[in-house]
């Protein structure tokens, strides 16, 4: 009887161990993926041009008159970043940014798809607001139906 207790005992410590770390696994795995979103990323230096200031101006305006629901919710995020600020250097490193730029990116069960948008902005924020602010709902709304 003592024999077997010497067995039984063991065998389950070992399954009743297992089984809880196979639960902190799954626990520690949903903390760290991300809700699916759409991030808008818009990257400037300390000194901007006109057309950088007007595709950070339409942005926002476009953004905090079309998507405040969305906002609010969580399934769009909006980055102003200072690439001249050191706190700011990782993340201007990721995405290769070394002047202005906007990126519209969905991250979707965790992995990120990028759309670099900054030669679009360039073309049309200050010249042509209107194909601008049609570009960039026509992309965020793209983005929005694949979550």
């Amino acid at each position: 009887m003592k024999k077997l207790l010497y067995l039984v005992v063991p065998a389950l410590l070992l399954t009743a161990c297992g089984s809880s770390s196979k639960k902190q696994d799954v626990k520690n795995q949903t903390k760290n993926t991300q809700p699916n979103h759409i991030e808008v990323l818009y990257f400037h230096a300390a000194q901007r041009c006109m057309t950088c200031r007007s595709i950070e101006a339409n942005v926002t305006h476009l953004l905090d008159s079309l998507y405040t629901t969305e906002l609010q919710k969580g399934k769009i995020t909006y980055k102003i970043i200072d690439i001249s600020k050191s706190e700011n250097e990782a993340i201007a490193n990721k995405y290769q940014v070394s002047w202005s730029s906007l990126f519209i990116n969905r991250w979707k069960d965790g992995k990120e798809s990028t759309n670099n948008l900054t030669r679009f902005s360039f073309s049309n924020a200050r010249t042509a607001p209107e194909k601008f602010n049609e570009g960039i709902k026509t992309k965020i709304d793209e983005l929005l139906k694949q979550l």
